[in-house]
């Protein structure tokens, strides 16, 4: 394994040949049909898009590649050779790698096992002792070649969301993948680490792999993609090249109609009183140092910042998540501690958490318990719980997102990003808060369902709430929010007014410290 890592150009198939093929799949799911006669086709040496709202069935078509998935019907061909992988393992040992939008790693482990876990190299072959050493300078080696500054060495917890990225794009790699699927990769990347995957998947183009890129991010989707896929309703769109193709295009096709704005109007009218009112809070084991903020009456204040700046501690420090070691919280001009989530939770805070899968849904479980079990002392009986009053809540729930879903009793996980998103922000409505703090609220979610939620936090500032927004798609903030506290190196590094301000001057202060 330490003499090759990374595929040389002359290895890789012919610029222009069909790497894969997937012909009429069908794959269905109790109560919903997710992909109806859907196809791709993918060519050596170019940058496929796959693109669609959430629910429209491409990471569904991608696990049904992938093994994860296995199809109810059609074909598959790599490489002109019919393939039918029954596992994630079969996949990669075939030359298909995958990186997935929700990272699903041995967070208590070094990176390098993460890089190599299940195909470690052995001190001598055939017997069941690794290489450490060598683990480290085949990692190494593609971190070199890819340009990734991470220490082999170090647990992968004590890395940020999107370092941890990196690594699970530097796996993908070091398989000398043929065809490597990217799933929303940049949904948590600083616009930095955005042009240092480019320049990797470049490079990746460049040796004559087929890559497929699925995003909501137009912008990104014209400047990488060589073609461009369309799917809605898990159907097949269209497929068209990317240099004729607007944004324009790319959402009718989408969504089947224009959609002629992209933010809400800012109708929602703050008010006079601090509902928030945040004095030098300092966390104990983050960056965070003496920030402050406040957030009027019916306002919605975004956090920008770059990775690391202290915007997700600044979040998880007043809902009590994470240890603080100084600063007071005040709510409507009362002291409050939330010292934990649950006595947070009781002052009338609400935190919908940057990563879905890890810290926001609990997947194995249905909707209904997934959107009631923040509230729920609102429907005991007794020491019982009652399932019609929890049923009735989930409805309207279900009703008020617009959540497409079969059923209450469907399992969370089968959901698409966007619905999943949804049901959590019911999770917390069901709490009646006074204070939301949203960390990254439309993260890998599609143009459509972003408005959607937009909309649903206009409506949450007009009900009087106060909402702190932390985004990293400065459009997004600028959009949504009325005033933008910028974080750098763990401290407020300006304040400014989200309709008479710039990127420029947002990304100016967000380089102050550091």
């Amino acid at each position: 394994m330490g003499e090759k890592v990374l595929l040389h150009k002359e290895e890789q198939p012919a610029e222009g040949k069909v790497l894969l093929q997937m012909e009429g799949i069908c794959k269905s799911f109790p109560g919903v049909k997710a992909l109806d006669n859907a196809q791709l086709c993918v060519k050596a040496g170019t940058v496929h898009a796959l693109m669609g709202e959430n629910g429209a069935g491409k990471s569904t078509l991608m696990k049904c590649l992938f093994g994860i998935y296995h199809k109810d019907a059609g074909h598959i061909y790599l490489d002109g050779k019919e393939v039918n992988f029954k596992t994630s393992r079969e996949a990669l040992d075939n030359g298909v790698a995958m990186v997935h939008q929700e990272l699903n790693q041995a967070r208590k482990r070094s990176v390098m096992d993460n890089i190599w876990l299940g195909r470690y190299p052995k001190v001598v072959k055939g017997l069941p002792f690794v290489s450490d050493k060598q683990s480290y300078n085949d990692t190494k080696k593609v971190f070199d070649d890819l340009g990734i500054n991470v220490n082999p060495k170090v647990i992968l917890n004590n890395l940020t969301v999107s370092q941890r990225q990196m690594v699970e794009i530097a796996k993908a790699v070091s398989f000398n993948s043929k065809v490597i699927v990217f799933d929303e990769p940049t949904s948590s990347l600083t616009e930095t680490e955005v042009e240092h995957l480019f320049r990797i998947i470049n490079m990746l183009r460049d040796r004559g792999c087929g890559i497929v890129y699925i995003s909501h991010k137009m912008e990104e989707i014209l400047r990488i993609s060589d073609e461009v896929t369309i799917m809605r309703d898990g159907q097949w769109v269209a497929t068209k090249p990317a240099n004729g193709l607007t944004m324009d295009e790319i959402i009718r096709l989408m969504v089947g109609r224009p959609l002629t704005n992209r933010f809400p109007p800012k109708d929602n009218v703050v008010g006079e009183e601090n509902i928030l009112d945040v004095q030098g809070l300092s966390g104990m084991y983050s960056n965070l140092r003496d920030a402050s903020i406040n957030v009027r009456k019916g306002e919605i204040v975004g956090v920008a910042g770059l990775d690391s700046s202290g915007r997700t501690s600044l979040l998880e420090c007043i809902f009590g998540s994470a240890t603080r070691k100084y600063g007071k919280i005040y709510k409507s001009g009362k002291l409050v501690a939330n010292k934990t989530p649950r006595e947070a939770i009781k002052n009338g805070f609400a935190l919908v958490t940057e990563e879905r899968r890890a810290t926001g849904i609990l997947g194995i479980l249905d909707i209904r318990t997934n959107t009631v079990v923040a509230s729920l002392r609102k429907y005991k009986n007794g020491p019982f719980l009652n399932d019609k009053k929890m049923a009735a809540a989930t409805d309207s729930m279900i009703k008020a997102m617009s959540i497409k879903t079969p059923t209450q009793q469907t399992k969370i996980n089968t959901l698409s990003g966007g619905n999943q998103q949804k049901v959590i922000f019911g999770r917390w409505i069901l709490t009646e808060p006074d204070v939301l703090l949203l960390d990254e609220p439309t993260r890998g979610i599609d143009v459509g369902a972003k408005y959607e939620i937009y909309q649903l936090i206009q409506n949450l500032a007009k009900q009087g709430k106060a909402v702190i927004m932390v985004s990293s798609e400065m459009p997004e903030l600028l959009g949504v929010c009325n005033r933008i506290v910028v974080m750098s190196g763990g401290r407020v590094a300006g304040e400014v007014d989200a309709d008479h301000t710039s990127q420029e001057e947002i990304m100016t202060l967000a380089a102050k410290y550091v």
